[in-house]
């Protein structure tokens, strides 16, 4: 854990990064650079609702000699409200009513079973409410899963202030009850001081329940961008996110008060209710663990007695694709012989060498894994694809049908797949008939567990042009205007073009900037949120395989189309995680080529 100075008393616990989707314009490195600039012992990453940046951030952060913390900020339903009696509110077809959350509590992990936790609830989260409901967790879940995790209150948008400002004081007194039996020593009374009414309205009821229930309080402020000149560019992504106008009234809004702030400007803010800083520095301290990354971990492909040994199953594996590999190059020399040039020895040679190198870095598993997913498909008539990229320079992958080029014949190199000079995961781009894809998928859930496999998850980040087009509309401005400014922007998919680099490049672009003040601040607030995520989706192809179910390696996430679990890290922080990746491509060209052949 790392030092934390009490010369500097405060450690900021409710940071909102850009993994919060349309709501946070903090992105990772960014971060990392304040905390360094501002002198922090520690840092807190809560972000609404998922744990997409936990992995990045706890690595970015150690870095530079911060010590990270892990939260989330999590909606919960109560199940105290009262008793529903608008029909838009109640299930269709039923008179059961929607799940209400009961406002936003903030979960810190101090441990390791504490971040585990963080996942499991993180993925009930995604997986338990109707498909109607907003995500969020039920009071009992967090209950369950509550061991290692310090909760604070939620401040404005947390259940206890919600129910303060409706005048329902029982139901708030409730509420902190139950928090209360949950976490014992490990619940904080949130304080928030942005200069809203809400915030002042119910910060003296906050304080009577505090005190007389002797539960510690804590200072926080929801840290939405970096400085107070970036609050015009937020607003207008909350905008964005809510497809709403600047101009209009009734509608989400931060504060300029919503950023970063030093701990000198929060000591002084919070000078009447010093314990309320110290226990900022308490909570960093009883905070120490971050997640790691680990090494790869495969399943295993021999469906053995899970009392063996890593090492007997090793062998066990090393032994079966040696088999395999011998029998296929078999077959296929028997087939079409040894190309010209070369003889039996030289493929049996080179398929020794790529044994020899598969099974001292470890890697059999993952061949025979490939090797059997493929299989099943050929035998299934499901079209897939000969080969791609360097894989095709593997004699063994040749053998055991992945796939269908004769490296040796077209001079392929095996070190360019594999080498271990530069330990990296194998990684085969296999494709597969676009219409036939999800059976496949299938197969390996039932093989391995639907549990234990998931799809990748990406996101979508405001590049240049969409940017422009998003803060232009809630802009007002005109699309025909908006639309000729995108259009200015060099269009590169390959390596896009940033609006910085775009108004360097094109003059009529700094003629339109300079001319009209409107283009000015359409530029200016683009290039602040320029870079920030979007939206979350899955990767087009990218699949992982556990060797456990895999909410106990990384969080998961749920895309609303469709019932399979997905990763909420990206696929370079799966790998990280010790996940390893799968590419399950889509081929249209192979269900042409089926099609014409039938």
């Amino acid at each position: 854990m790392a030092d934390l100075n009490p010369a500097l008393p405060f450690v900021h616990l409710k940071v909102h990064s850009a993994y919060s989707l349309l709501e946070g314009a903090l992105p990772i490195g960014k971060l990392a650079k304040l905390a360094v600039g501002y002198n922090f012992p520690a840092l807190a990453i809560t972000d609404t609702n998922n744990l997409f940046g936990a992995l990045e951030f706890s690595n970015k952060m150690w870095e530079q000699g911060v010590q990270p913390i892990i939260g989330v900020t999590t909606d919960v339903d109560f199940g105290d409200h009262r008793e529903v009696r608008d029909i838009r509110l109640q299930r269709p077809g039923s008179n059961e009513p929607r799940a209400q959350p009961s406002g936003r509590v903030t979960l810190l992990a101090m441990n390791g079973d504490g971040y585990a936790n963080l996942m499991r609830l993180s993925k009930c989260l995604y997986f338990e409410p109707a498909a109607d409901e907003p995500a969020h967790v039920k009071i009992s879940r967090l209950e369950e899963f509550s061991a290692g995790l310090i909760a604070l209150t939620g401040g404005p948008d947390g259940p206890v202030d919600k129910a303060l400002r409706d005048g329902q004081a029982d139901t708030a007194l409730g509420r902190i009850k139950t928090l209360e039996k949950i976490f014992g020593n490990r619940l904080y009374i949130e304080l928030q001081r942005h200069g809203l009414a809400t915030e002042q309205s119910v910060e003296p009821s906050l304080l009577d329940i505090a005190y007389s229930r002797s539960i510690p309080i804590v200072a926080t402020n929801e840290c939405y961008f970096a400085v107070p000149s970036d609050y015009d560019a937020h607003d207008a992504l909350l905008c964005i996110a809510e497809g709403r106008f600047v101009v209009e009234d009734d509608r989400r809004r931060a504060t300029p008060e919503h950023y970063i702030k030093s701990a000198a400007q929060m000591t002084a803010l919070f000078a009447d209710l010093p314990e309320a800083i110290a226990n900022t520095l308490e909570i960093a301290q009883r905070c120490a663990f971050r997640p790691e990354g680990r090494k790869p971990i495969l399943p295993r492909f021999i469906a053995s007695d899970d009392s063996l040994s890593e090492l007997e199953n090793f062998r066990l594996e090393a032994a079966e694709l040696k088999r395999q590999a011998k029998a296929g190059l078999q077959t296929r020399l028997d087939a079409t012989g040894p190309s010209e040039g070369f003889n039996v020895e030289d493929y049996t040679k080179r398929l020794a060498y790529e044994l020899d190198v598969i099974t001292q870095m470890k890697f059999p598993g993952y061949f025979l894994i490939v090797a059997d997913f493929i299989k099943w498909s050929k035998s299934n008539g499901i079209p897939v694809g000969p080969g791609r990229g360097s894989g095709a320079g593997s004699v063994v992958a040749w053998s055991l049908t992945i796939t269908d080029l004769d490296p040796l014949r077209f001079g392929l190199l095996f070190e360019r797949f594999l080498n271990p000079e530069r330990v990296s995961m194998p990684d085969f781009d296999i494709d597969f008939c676009q219409d036939r894809r999800d059976e496949v998928i299938r197969y390996v859930q039932k093989k391995y567990g639907h549990d234990r496999v998931a799809q990748i998850i990406t996101h979508g980040k405001l590049q240049a042009r969409a940017v422009l087009r998003d803060v232009g509309r809630v802009l007002q401005m005109h699309y025909g205007q908006v639309d000729r400014l995108c259009k200015l922007v060099p269009n590169n998919p390959a390596k896009p073009v940033t609006l910085p680099e775009a108004i360097e490049s094109e003059p009529k672009l700094r003629e339109e900037r300079d001319r009209e003040p409107i283009v000015a601040h359409l530029l200016e607030i683009s290039q602040k949120l320029e870079g920030l995520y979007r939206h979350a989706s899955t990767h087009a192809a990218g699949m992982v395989i556990g060797d456990r179910p895999l909410d106990e390696l990384v969080p998961l996430y749920r895309d609303p189309k469709s019932d399979m679990p997905v990763t909420q890290f990206n696929w370079k922080l799966v790998e990280a995680a010790g996940l390893v990746k799968f590419d399950f491509l889509g081929l249209k060209t192979l269900t042409v080529l089926q099609k014409a052949v039938k």
